[in-house]
């Protein structure tokens, strides 16, 4: 009955060769490995030892971190030579040596593990007349199905998501896989991951490949490999078994060889492993007469446990590579949307999510300056420089993305943020204000050490935010009046000295919060350059600190009262209040030059507004 297993795509990481394998064996069955020699190590070769090398023996305290290094050569043939941190001898052919010429089937040893050199398995796809029967499992009856020998199974499978997780690479992956998979199923003399190309029938090798190999005996001929096998399996989605009497066989015909009388293939399913298949081969015992025909005609009962196995097996792998593939989308993605858009993403529609649409945003421009004249200046310097800024622009980013706003854009050497989208956050001005409250902190010594400085400007209003863009290109931004008015105020930082300068719709909510207490301060009534009505701007200032030169409350109400009568028209007072103001505060610099320059008069035409030239 058919199996309902599907296979879809893959990404294939792990690429055969005609290299042969070098075998490592410690004094334990389950110490033991399989790795095939790479055709191309660029001269340096692979290093092998006990930790911290290419390929690791962890299980020998006889093997140092790196003890000797294999180099490939012609004829299959492995240069070995010992590294001059390995502390204990290397035998071989019997005697000790720091450097010798590896062939097929030849072996060294080190402490308690033996390594042997093996030829690669080939594969086999002949049409040559057999006694040869099929057996089909179906999953969901091997589902149903228990272990006879529950214990022992249980055991060995309760290690496998450690062994399989814990995997580094593909390479380590398939590796652990074939060991476990040689130690569950005692009649195996082989085990290898295959992939195919089930349609691809142009020949033996054609959309084939041997992923990776392993066998019990490797003294001996290894089995062949059936790809027309291995493309039953994934073609039929199903679990395949092939058995036939070794002995009766003329010749190494389809799946049968003199080292083996069956073979079953077992289909994994995901979109990580398309055409992956786990290929397991070995040999029947004989009854007590000497005779195979009873074992043979009992071995799709048999070998049934280590089918189920050798699909639960592949049903790890297949989702362990799945999660990792989704690991890396999720990585990949994340240098592109803020976490709270992959939040808003997970289980649904991305066009849904991401289509522009109104909502109420808090928006923050962050320009850093001092940037273009240091690039003129230190020419030479670029890319230090370039490091530099990357470092300050990181600290604006990450607050940003850390009180959950989102990155709209980048300006050269600014960042412009906004809170309010994908979700409605009716606490956005709030958190636009801790972002920027948390920059101004944790920036002082990065500006210090690079002679830089910075503005920070946030409004509150309706934007446009999500996807926007052409068919060519997209970003996701937000564009409307109020982010043109976050700019204008981060330009006014320039003018009136302060770091964080607000709108009043964000000093309004950040008043009315009883969550957060900020600092405020009541700068002046401007009309910007292209800017048709004026705005109460506001200075958000730093809470208290050593060595943090701050406003008292006294002052802040001062400076207001000065505000408020220059609005009015009675500059002589504004100016006498003024007096109040340590004479370190910047914006105070700027009322009383308006005072000064206007011998404390105002103009004919003054409406209480501060026209601010272009910048």
């Amino acid at each position: 009955m058919p199996l309902p297993i599907g296979i879809a795509t893959t990404e294939p990481s792990i690429s055969a060769g005609t290299m042969p394998d070098l075998i490592a064996q410690g004094p334990k069955s389950e110490h033991r490995w399989r790795r095939e020699l790479p055709a191309i190590t660029r001269g340096t070769g692979v290093l092998l030892g006990r930790a911290e090398a290419d390929w690791n023996v962890p299980w020998d305290k006889k093997i140092s971190r790196a003890h000797v290094r294999l180099t490939p050569s012609t004829d299959n043939r492995v240069e070995v030579c010992c590294e001059v941190t390995a502390r204990n001898p290397v035998f071989f052919r019997g005697k000790k040596t720091g450097r010798f010429t590896l062939v097929p089937g030849e072996h060294f040893v080190i402490g308690s593990t033996t390594f042997t050199l093996a030829n690669r398995p080939g594969a086999s796809d002949s049409t040559s007349d057999i006694d040869l029967t099929e057996h089909e499992f179906d999953h969901a009856m091997l589902r149903r199905r228990n272990f006879r020998d529950a214990a022992g199974r249980i055991e060995m499978l309760s290690r496998l998501p450690d062994l399989i997780t814990s995997s580094s690479s593909d390479e380590e992956l398939l590796v652990r896989v074939t060991s476990v998979l040689l130690q569950a199923t005692p009649a195996a003399s082989a085990v290898a991951i295959a992939s195919a190309d089930a349609n691809d029938h142009r020949d033996v090798g054609s959309g084939f490949e041997i992923l990776h190999y392993d066998s019990r005996v490797p003294e001996k001929d290894e089995p062949a490999v059936s790809t027309r096998l291995v493309r039953k399996a994934i073609e039929r989605r199903e679990s395949v078994l092939h058995l036939w009497s070794a002995a009766s066989a003329e010749t190494n015909a389809f799946t049968s060889s003199d080292e083996a009388d069956w073979a079953f293939c077992v289909p994994l399913r995901s979109e990580a492993c398309m055409g992956w298949a786990i290929y397991v081969t070995g040999q029947l015992l004989p009854d007590e007469s000497g005779r195979l025909e009873q074992s043979l005609k009992a071995a799709p009962d048999t070998l049934e446990d280590d089918v189920k196995f050798a699909e639960l097996v592949g049903t790890m792998i297949a989702n362990l590579r799945q999660s990792r593939r989704l690991e890396r989308r999720q990585a990949a993605m994340r240098r592109f949307f803020a976490p709270v858009v992959m939040e808003a993403l997970a289980g649904r529609d991305t066009n849904e999510v991401l289509a522009p649409r109104e909502a109420n945003l808090a928006v923050m421009f962050c320009d850093l300056r001092g940037f273009s004249k240091r690039s003129e200046r230190d020419a030479d310097q670029l890319l230090e420089l370039l490091a530099r800024v990357s470092d300050a622009l990181g600290i604006m980013t990450r607050h940003i993305l850390d009180t959950d706003g989102v990155i709209g854009d980048f300006h050269g050497d600014a960042a412009m943020g906004f809170w309010g989208w994908p979700f409605e956050q009716q606490d956005a001005a709030l958190r636009a204000a801790e972002a920027a409250s948390r920059i101004v902190t944790d920036s002082t010594q990065v500006l210090a050490d690079n002679n830089f400085r910075f503005g920070i400007g946030i409004a509150t209003g309706r934007a446009v935010a999500g996807q926007i863009g052409t068919v060519d290109q997209v970003k996701v931004t937000a564009f409307g009046p109020v982010v043109n008015l976050a700019s204008r105020l981060e330009g006014l930082t320039k003018l009136f000295g302060a770091k964080v300068i607000i709108d009043y719709d964000t000093a309004a909510a950040l008043k009315a919060s009883s969550d957060h207490q900020f600092q405020l301060r009541r700068l002046a009534l401007v009309r910007p350059a292209g800017l048709e009505k004026e705005i109460e701007a506001w200075e958000l200032l730093e809470s208290p600190k050593p060595h943090v030169q701050v406003l008292s409350s006294e002052q802040i109400a001062s400076y207001e009262a000065s505000l408020d009568a220059m609005i009015g028209g009675d500059w002589s007072e504004a100016y006498d209040l003024l007096q109040a103001i340590p004479a370190w505060d910047r914006p105070k610099d700027v009322l009383l030059s308006i005072i000064l320059r206007n011998n404390r008069v105002p103009p004919d035409d003054w409406d209480g507004v501060i026209k601010m030239p272009k910048l």
